[in-house]
């Protein structure tokens, strides 16, 4: 079983406070892991609108989010823009990818955490600071003494991460 991440936890928020990068997977954290297919092949999908206060709530408190994606697709895009934040697509590494990421703002593994859902995000769960799964996480990611959210992917666990990480670096906890 993993330890809830909430300020009130102890042991997350020492390491929460620590935190100035949020790494978010997109596919089943930033959505449902659902996707609609339309007859042309256009992709659409379902995302909570409860992710953007959070997200500009983390800003201010301090932590950038950043959107790593193992997949390119225009719907990443267009969410990202939305949500003004930088995302990067195609990424095969996605451990690469965040040491790229540390290496251009200074950071190390303690400063950056992670929020994933699946296999593909292991190896960077495994290396992050703050190391968070979503609810509905596939099973070959729970029970690695990770964080985990109370609500799911696509279904505000974003927001709560971020108000979570946000409350610990305002010091309300």
């Amino acid at each position: 079983m993993s330890d809830t991440a909430r300020p009130g936890n102890p042991s997350f928020a020492t390491k929460a406070a620590q935190v100035r990068l949020l790494a978010l997977d997109f596919d089943g954290v930033m959505t449902d892991n659902s996707v609609y297919v339309f007859e042309d092949g256009r992709e659409a999908v379902r995302c909570s609108r409860l992710e953007g206060y959070g997200l500009r709530r983390l800003s201010a408190a301090g932590a950038e989010p950043f959107i790593i994606s193992t997949e390119a697709n225009g719907v990443v895009t267009a969410r990202a823009n939305k949500l003004k934040i930088d995302c990067t697509q195609n990424v095969p590494d996605k451990v690469a990818a965040l040491i790229g990421l540390m290496a251009e703002r200074g950071l190390d593994w303690p400063q950056v955490a992670f929020l994933g859902n699946d296999i593909n995000d292991l190896e960077a769960l495994s290396s992050v600071g703050l190391a968070v799964i979503v609810a509905d996480a596939h099973e070959c990611v729970q029970n690695k003494g990770f964080f985990r959210t109370r609500r799911n992917g696509g279904d505000g666990a974003v927001r709560e991460l971020c108000d979570a990480i946000a409350e610990v670096l305002e010091g309300r906890m």
